[in-house]
């Protein structure tokens, strides 16, 4: 079974930007993906590298596969169309304890996407609670001008520049997106959002994954890749992205340095410094 959105669920994502939970998986399922991310982290000491979180579709075959899953595609589908393609999927790990933070930024400021459609649906491995660092959002910022933004290169901030809105945001008025393991928030990623440390015993696992329309166009890179996951590409503006056989499938390990290399040049582009966080 897929959820099905509501005239109201519908009307208040146009609205204000975002819907939150949406329960996809179940808890056998949250499990074995947990298990397979874990496994995989302790094979080789521990933890993801770098650029392991980035196009993680293109290195497991797990992945990949859940971004073809009619239960994350249907809910996106109702809200962007049919025709999908996935631009990215980003692991956003906090430890238990951590200080890592996300500072307010809307990412339609950094990734080159000529669309205001794309979507973020972003799915909990772990509990995402208000203690443990969940994702917080400003409710409507997704209309109107992108606000103003500075790169602040803070250590512990997650995101890649340390990018962070400097005027328009009220932390008073924002609006905390907890999450059960298996469910998901999904949000326009003009949206203004961000999150604290993680405060909790557990770790604070989410996968991102980023949607949009065919008839997106990536206007600050020369080249770029995407994952068509339903129906149909008209307008072909990024290479299709291999379909990954195993996790570490070589062809796709190949691809996956070139696509990696695609992004880090559109998100740091015109930044004063290049900190390699991706």
């Amino acid at each position: 079974m897929t959820y099905a959105f509501s005239e109201a669920d519908i009307s208040q994502f146009q609205e204000q930007g975002y819907i939150c939970p949406v329960p996809v998986l179940q808890a056998d399922d949250v499990a074995a993906l947990r298990g397979q991310l874990e496994a995989v982290e302790a094979s080789q000491g521990g933890s993801l590298e770098p650029p392991q979180r980035n196009k993680a579709h293109l290195l497991f075959k797990w992945i990949d596969d859940l971004i073809r899953d009619p239960r994350i595609l249907d809910p996106v589908s109702q809200l962007i169309g049919e025709d999908l393609l996935c631009w990215n999927t980003l692991f956003w790990i906090k430890e238990a304890g951590s200080e890592s933070f996300i500072s307010w930024h809307q990412d339609t400021r950094y990734w080159g996407l000529s669309s205001e459609q794309v979507v973020t649906a972003w799915l909990a491995l772990s509990p995402a609670s208000i203690e443990s660092g969940c994702m917080r959002v400003m409710p409507g910022s997704h209309i109107g001008d992108v606000l103003p933004h500075e790169d602040r290169y803070d250590e512990n901030n997650m995101l890649t520049r340390g990018q962070e809105i400097t005027d328009g945001v009220d932390d008073d008025k924002a609006v905390y997106m907890p999450l059960e393991p298996g469910q998901m928030s999904v949000h326009n990623y003009r949206l203004a959002h961000a999150s604290g440390p993680n405060n909790a015993p557990d770790r604070r696992i989410g996968l991102s994954m980023h949607f949009m329309p065919p008839d997106t166009a990536q206007i600050v890179g020369e080249w770029d890749s995407a994952a068509l996951v339903r129906g149909e590409d008209k307008f072909h503006h990024f290479e299709p992205t291999p379909v990954p056989t195993g996790d570490f499938d070589p062809p796709a390990v190949a691809f996956h340095a070139r696509a990696t290399r695609a992004i880090r040049d559109v998100l740091y582009a015109d930044a004063a410094q290049n900190t390699e966080k991706l």
